[in-house]
């Protein structure tokens, strides 16, 4: 497969311009030389260069990395960098990270040949974390700047990376502070050296002073470009993840193999159904298999049709659309109870389309082993002979294709490549199920079920089920059995608590996986001041980290006091104040993820077999790719393919994927 992509001469001036270079013809005659689309990442072992790999990689930008700190790590020479190519120069690198300014010895002929290099073919570089000195075109600290903390500093983007790298963000870039007692971000701030042809991109106040100093900044000097970055950071990271995207556009200059979107989609499970509510006294949840004390008694949460009044106008006002996982049994329960009435399906079901809806099977069954619940944690059926018992798939059959036709019935928009089942039930579950149902495999076949979710938290990679794809599905720590705040927290403290304190010591008995609360939250206020923070950030996270896994929630965070919408607003809120109108976020309904996430590993997959190609030579961008591997670039905007514009705008360029034949 070979796909040309070729820049419209209206980008190219702008493009070239970026680069430091003189625009050329836009045809490139025999003396333009090859710039292969790969970056050379030569890395000490330390977070910051680990977190630029990190991005290239989630991005699908190709990258060779050299490990300084491996004696058998290939010499960085003239040869190494640069050779030949059917008659032509070929640079082999379209952009060099370095850990620091210069990480070489004094007089070091490595750090010679790397900047003959750049000066040669305008290769531009990045000093993922270096002290500021003159060298890299900034005064010294002690030079009325500062070194120390900026833990929750408030940095800004200046004019000139608003104008330039960082234009697809609004201006704000917090440092974070999550805890008093750790040190989470150092930096040098200070000003440009004087004489230095030095650019600041991004700011913050020098303590004790009204002036600004810079934290991320372009140095032109000898013919070379670098972008100067003065904190450490890691890949984590809410300020390096704010930034990531313009650190690899700088570096390319908008012109490189890979892409990144900011996603965010959120399941609501077990809408027409009730779920149990945990109860605050027994510290269990009635109804559920574990709660086995003979006094509980369940007190289901159900929506009411308010709570689908107040959801429609909320993604009206939000312009955000939620994925409904329903259960029709739910309603048909519902009615067989109370003569023939479900004010809530008669709501949702006039309100049909204000949502996207997937089948969650007719009854939430478990549809993985035959489960023995007179055991805690309960444990799976087997036979005389030892063998596990699997609920059939018969069985599995009725619970999708009876979901189904009940929700064809009432009007649903479905898609019916795709399936939630009850608690991703089918799929393997440690410590009592290790393998998949088999039966499942061949239901999903029987259903023509494509896409079937899966809890990342336990099953994070994508992976075939008989013909179904999973699509990993983050689980928000809002929990289905809490319809009001003061359960969600109570329920919290049993979880995070040690047992001195009240808790059930689940924390303390798995240190390395679970952090104890120092205290108790206060249910009155715990909610809203430590549990709401606390999610947004993490769900933050994941959306700034080109993850397009979906997030889900339950019907039982809709409804009384409606406690989902807090972290659902603070993660909107937080995006809105942070990002510019260019770089909306990504809302993908189940399908669309999944063949995201299939195209992506795809394409991983032939960058990792070394069968992908890619260079530009003057303003003409070509990619070989192994035939049925989908490619994909970011492109400056103007960019053609076969005379048509390439991929979608998005944070002010074009990208996307073009199928391969």
């Amino acid at each position: 497969m070979k796909r040309t992509i070729r820049t419209s001469a209206l980008t190219v001036g702008a493009l070239f311009a970026a680069l430091g270079l003189q625009a050329g013809p836009a045809q490139a005659d025999a003396g333009t030389p090859r710039i292969d689309l790969r970056v050379l990442v030569v890395s000490d072992g330390g977070p910051a260069t680990d977190a630029i790999a990190a991005e290239l990689t989630s991005e699908g930008t190709p990258f060779t990395k050299v490990d300084l700190t491996s004696s058998g790590r290939p010499t960085i020479d003239a040869g190494f960098l640069a050779d030949t190519v059917d008659g032509r120069a070929r640079a082999k690198y379209q952009a060099v990270v370095l850990p620091n300014d210069n990480p070489f010895p004094a007089g070091s002929a490595e750090m010679s040949a790397l900047a003959a290099y750049e000066q040669t073919y305008g290769i531009p570089q990045v000093d993922a974390y270096t002290y500021a000195r003159p060298q890299a075109g900034l005064q010294v600290p002690t030079s009325g700047g500062y070194s120390g903390s900026v833990d929750g500093v408030q940095a800004q983007v200046s004019t000139a990376g608003k104008a330039g790298p960082f234009g697809y963000l609004k201006g704000a870039v917090p440092f974070e502070d999550n805890s008093p007692t750790v040190g989470e971000s150092y930096a040098y701030l200070s000003t440009p050296a004087p004489g230095a042809d030095f650019t600041p991109y991004v700011q913050a106040t020098i303590p004790g002073t009204t002036t600004q100093g810079s934290l991320v900044g372009e140095y032109r000097h000898d013919g070379r470009r670098e972008l100067v970055i003065t904190f450490v950071y890691n890949q984590y990271q809410q300020q390096f993840r704010l930034l990531a995207r313009g650190i690899v556009d700088w570096m390319t200059g908008g012109v490189h193999l890979g892409a990144s979107r900011n996603y965010f989609a959120v399941h609501v499970d077990d809408v027409f159904a009730a779920d149990d509510r945990w109860d605050t006294q027994l510290n269990c949840t009635p109804g559920d298999v574990d709660c086995t004390n003979g006094s509980a008694t369940p007190s289901p949460i159900r929506m009411t049709p308010a709570d689908v009044d107040y959801a429609t106008a909320w993604e009206q006002s939000r312009r955000f659309t939620l994925d409904l996982a329903y259960n029709g049994s739910g309603s048909v329960d519902q009615r067989g109870d109370n003569d023939g009435v479900d004010q809530l399906a008669d709501k949702l079901i006039a309100d049909r389309n204000q949502f996207r809806w997937i089948n969650h099977t007719y009854t939430h069954a478990f549809l993985g082993c035959e489960q023995d619940t007179t055991v805690v944690p309960w444990k799976c059926e087997t036979n005389a002979a030892g063998a596990t018992q699997w609920v059939s798939r018969l069985s599995i059959d009725d619970e999708i294709a009876g979901n189904r036709v009940w929700g064809q019935t009432n009007g649903l928009p479905l898609d019916n490549s795709e399936l939630v089942t009850g608690e991703h039930s089918g799929l393997r579950i440690l410590p009592q199920q290790p393998d998949d149902n088999p039966n499942l495999g061949p239901a999903l076949t029987d259903n023509n079920v494509k896409w079937l979710a899966a809890d990342a938290s336990r099953d994070p990679a994508q992976r075939q089920v008989g013909p179904a794809t999973t699509v990993a599905r983050y689980p928000m720590n809002v929990f289905y059995n809490a319809g009001k705040a003061s359960e969600e927290v109570d329920e919290y403290n049993w979880l995070y608590t040690s047992r001195a304190q009240g808790g059930s010591g689940i924390c303390e008995d798995n240190p390395a996986t679970t952090t104890c609360l120092p205290a108790p939250l206060d249910t009155a206020t715990g909610y809203q001041n430590y549990i709401v923070p606390l999610e947004t950030r993490i769900d933050l996270g994941h959306v700034l980290s080109n993850d397009p896994k979906p997030h889900f929630i339950h019907q039982s965070n809709l409804t009384e006091d409606r406690i989902a919408y807090p972290v659902l607003n603070g993660v909107l809120d937080g995006y809105a104040s942070l990002f510019a109108d260019n770089t909306p976020l990504v809302n993908l309904r189940m399908k669309d993820i999944g063949a995201e996430q299939q195209r992506r590993a795809a394409w991983q997959n032939a960058l990792n077999a070394g069968q992908v190609t890619a260079y530009r030579i003057g303003t003409t961008v070509t990619v070989q790719a192994p035939a049925g591997v989908n490619a994909t670039a970011t492109l400056p905007t103007g960019t053609t393919l076969a005379g048509t514009a390439f991929g979608t705008a998005y944070a002010g360029e074009r990208s996307g994927w073009t199928a391969s034949t």
